[in-house]
């Protein structure tokens, strides 16, 4: 386990580098059918994101330089009222308030751009899985029960890895939006300041045999402009 996780980090720079950093901003575009499905189309399609890589938070500024949308992921603002509770057994539908979405975006970002190095962090239980092949490939699995903590989609996630270490796919049921099963697809890797990470995620829903469904595209994330300060 030790062996694959340190091949895992290293592939993406490691933690010695990772560290020497405090926060990451980058330029985001989103898609998908979730937006809609949730009442937020072009909310938050182009926008700025800036994370701390050591702390759960995550803001975005969105295009016109609005920039009150700040998000803690896993502390919630004073501004925000509700708990994560509040969103305990929502569906997907419109009935999302913006500060539920901003709640979700916030932690989800966060999550998405810290791995893997979050992975190192004390309190997580990881797991090695027997191998997966896919597109003729054959990826390493990591089995991840999160620290509760942590606000996240789920408390077990998958995570899968390709020969050279790179993240490449990544599981979970979305606990807020009712349970969702989604296959994560990463790539697009580049290497930012030493540290190499993807640039392209694509998220669809994930059937009983672990396949992705692949219409519709729930959500797609494009980064540029990646800085690491």
């Amino acid at each position: 386990m030790n062996s694959l996780l340190n091949l895992i980090l290293e592939a993406h720079g490691g933690m010695p580098r990772w560290n020497q950093f405090n926060q990451m901003s980058a330029r985001l575009t989103r898609g998908g059918m979730l937006w809609p499905l949730l009442g937020k189309m072009g909310m938050l399609d182009e926008v700025d994101i800036k994370i701390n890589l050591h702390q759960a938070w995550a803001a975005h500024t969105p295009d016109g330089g609005v920039a009150d949308s700040a998000v803690g992921a896993g502390v919630m603002p004073k501004e925000m009222v509700f708990a994560r509770d509040a969103l305990s057994g929502h569906q997907l539908n419109p009935s999302w308030s913006d500060a539920q979405l901003n709640y979700f975006v916030g932690y989800a970002m966060w999550n998405y751009l810290s791995m893997p190095f979050l992975l190192s962090r004390p309190g997580f239980v990881l797991t090695k899985l027997t191998d997966w092949q896919e597109n003729g490939q054959t990826w390493h699995r990591l089995s991840a029960t999160f620290p509760p903590d942590i606000a996240t989609h789920s408390p077990v996630q998958t995570f899968y890895f390709s020969a050279d270490g790179l993240l490449r796919r990544h599981d979970y049921e979305v606990e807020v939006a009712g349970g969702v099963p989604a296959a994560h697809y990463l790539s697009g890797h580049t290497t930012v300041q030493g540290i190499t990470l993807p640039t392209r995620h694509m998220i669809y829903v994930r059937n009983a045999e672990l396949g992705d469904q692949p219409a519709p595209l729930m959500v797609s994330i494009g980064l540029s402009d990646i800085k690491l300060a």
